[in-house]
């Protein structure tokens, strides 16, 4: 008999869990932090009224990497109460500066608190929480001297788990139950469904189909939002590195002038005589405007996290204008894309901070490889291969920003994940998917196998690669 113990399965996931809306720079050092200051101030309900002051300690990648990729900023605006999806971002900077001028915070928006951001934000470098590398603590005084402490871990794509606490503690009965993608694939066989239907089915034990056709456009929109925005977008970008942002003149070369002031520019391209160079070039543009705003504090869509923000938008809309997909077809393409996320967040990670970048563009890659897939035509499994190829193209890349903003090499890295994942796609469609010879479950176990030997200083410290080989000569932000 066979004795093998069975593995627990692991907390169901939904497309919205995987794809957020959100603030760049980054899903676990901004939004993460951002949700955990927000977290801690409901967790003190109505003892709010009685706080005094409240000090932040960050820890591991946190602190290290933290001021560039806006952590400070981050908890600062969580503590406000201020909501990451709707918060207009184009006030960030005056309420940052308020709080520093004034050295006064109203918590929760309502209770007005002492806060002096430099003597109450602590970067503890040289110390690291237990449980992941990304941990946080909020300490509250009250007006009677006691105080409140909880301990938070962003664990990457903007999830956040308090100390002691199960990640996604929602059991929903899913009819589809996926922890890998042998499984995923089982489903799609005994159902005679696509990947993006299995989903979809899971997807419906939780909400209506409308509302799910509703997130997913919303989803769309946002993505489509930050594009324009990024393609409108002339200057540098902050944080000192003096990157200039590219995406506005790649869409005026293309276009041979100025866009338009209003509306959709798609529709002035002219995708039907578009050749090969110039479908890559707005491939490459659309990934490139979407991270000049997320490096900008911009509203993305983590997908599966903001320093991989552009590689899923950039092959949507190829698909879109290049492949001609109907809405239907992008909705059908998100759920997919999700899935393929979820399983690398089971079965490996999808944060930086433990995985470096393969965890990032790497599974971007992936999951825009399998949705494309399954969108011009793909069976489940050739779906799945071309995930696998995806990933296998990605594995062992180090994540080592400069100066630890999300900008050198992380911007340009979007552009190559997306033409990867469209590379993928047509390879595993152009073959018989049994002639794979790696299954998309075996290179997630080897990208998590590699990213537990990577040195740490290749995991979002800016202590090894290029954070180190290239000089620097301003001062920290």
């Amino acid at each position: 008999m066979d004795q093998t113990p069975v593995a627990p399965r692991q907390p169901p996931l939904s497309v919205f869990d995987m794809l957020k809306v959100g603030v760049g720079p980054s899903s676990s050092h901004t939004l993460g932090p951002w949700r955990a200051g927000q977290r801690f101030v409901e967790s003190l309900g109505p003892e709010m009224q009685d706080v005094t002051g409240v000090q932040v300690d960050l820890y591991g990648s946190l602190a290290k990497t933290g001021r560039g990729h806006g952590t400070d900023i981050a908890v600062q605006m969580g503590l406000t109460g201020a909501d990451p999806e709707t918060f207009p971002t184009e006030d960030l900077p005056a309420v940052i500066a308020r709080i520093k001028s004034d050295c006064s915070l109203d918590l929760g928006g309502e209770q007005a608190i002492a806060f002096d951001p430099a003597a109450a934000i602590h970067f503890r470098r040289d110390e690291q929480l237990p449980a992941h590398p990304n941990g946080l603590r909020f300490t509250a005084t009250l007006s009677d001297g006691s105080t409140r402490c909880e301990t938070y871990y962003s664990v990457g794509g903007g999830f956040v788990v308090c100390d002691g606490e199960q990640e996604c503690a929602d059991v929903a009965s899913l009819p589809y139950p996926i922890d890998t993608a042998a499984e995923l694939i089982a489903h799609c066989d005994a159902a005679s469904l696509p990947i993006s239907g299995v989903v979809l089915q899971n997807e419906l034990a939780w909400r209506s189909e409308a509302d799910v056709e509703a997130g997913l456009d919303r989803i769309e929109r946002t993505m489509v939002e930050c594009v324009l925005r990024g393609c409108r977008a002339h200057g540098v970008l902050p944080g000192g590195l003096g990157v200039k942002r590219r995406a506005a003149d790649t869409a005026e070369r293309l276009l041979g002038g100025a866009l338009p002031e209003h509306g959709d520019f798609f529709d002035t391209i002219d995708t039907a005589s578009a050749n090969f160079q110039t479908v890559l070039d707005w491939v490459g543009c659309f990934a490139l405007a979407v991270n000049e705003e997320n490096a900008a504090f911009g509203r993305v869509v983590t997908a599966p996290t903001n320093g991989a923000a552009g590689v899923i938008p950039a092959v949507l809309l190829y698909y879109r204008l290049f492949c001609g997909a109907d809405q239907n077809a992008r909705r059908r393409f998100l759920l997919t894309a999700a899935e393929i996320g979820c399983l690398f967040k089971k079965n490996a990670t999808i944060s930086a901070a433990l995985g470096g970048c393969q965890a990032e563009i790497g599974v971007s890659s992936a999951m825009a490889a399998a949705a494309l897939a399954e969108g011009l035509g793909g069976t489940p499994r050739q779906a799945a291969a071309a995930a696998e190829i995806a990933m296998e193209h990605h594995l062992g890349m180090t994540c080592d920003p400069i100066r630890g903003l999300v900008q050198i090499p992380c911007i340009e890295r979007n552009v190559f994940g997306a033409v990867k994942a469209i590379t993928a796609a047509r390879l595993a469609i152009g073959r018989d998917a049994a002639d794979a010879r790696v299954p998309l479950d075996a290179v997630i176990r080897t990208m998590w196998d590699t990213a537990r030997d990577m040195s740490d200083k290749y995991k979002e410290t800016s202590e090894g690669g290029l954070a180190v080989q290239i000089p620097v000569n301003v001062s920290e932000c």
